[in-house]
This record gives structure tokens, sequence and C-alpha cells, in this order.
């Protein structure tokens, strides 16, 4: 079920390529440097900042040319648990 409060998939694209863009900028790279850094398409780095699209393999190669692949390790690690029934029941196994 859909909360009134979650994002959409295109605004959850907006924010992770503003924060990727953030970091670059953070280390100085202009888009160039750091597509070429990643070993992705210069245009494909390009439409990822102002389109927010991106190939997976291309956000983590990305991610891997700013440091940052370390945060791909969190992504969907926490369990998500609806009661405490469930939380007890997880801890048992």
């Amino acid at each position: 079920m859909i909360q009134l409060e979650q994002k959409t998939p295109p605004q959850i694209a907006e924010s992770v390529a503003k924060r990727i863009q953030k970091r670059r900028k953070e280390r100085h790279f202009t888009q160039s440097e750091l597509a070429e850094r990643a070993g992705v398409s210069f245009a494909s780095y390009k439409r990822f900042e102002q389109k927010h699209e991106i190939a997976f393999d291309s956000l983590i190669k990305i991610a891997i040319a700013l440091g940052l692949e370390k945060d791909f390790d969190q992504l969907f690690a926490t369990p998500q648990f609806s009661s405490i029934e469930e939380l007890i029941a997880s801890e048992k196994n």
C-alpha cells in the first residue's frame, strides 16, 4: 500500500542524482571527469544529472569512482517488520 508521504520513483531518482552531483562537486570533478573515472559515457552521466536516468551498473561505477560503494551495502539491508510478533519470530529463527 502506498503511503501519502511516500516519495514517487521519479522523486527518489532525482534525490539520488542530486546527492551524486553534490559529491561530484565536493571533489571538484567536472561531469566529464567523473564519467571518465567511472568508465561511463559522458552522455550517460549528463542524462543522469539532468533527467535522473541511468543504468544500475553505471550508477554503481559512479559510486565506486566517488568512493561511495559502501553505501550500497546498506541498501535494503535492514529488515522491515509490520508487527512485534514478526520481529520476535525472526529473532527465534
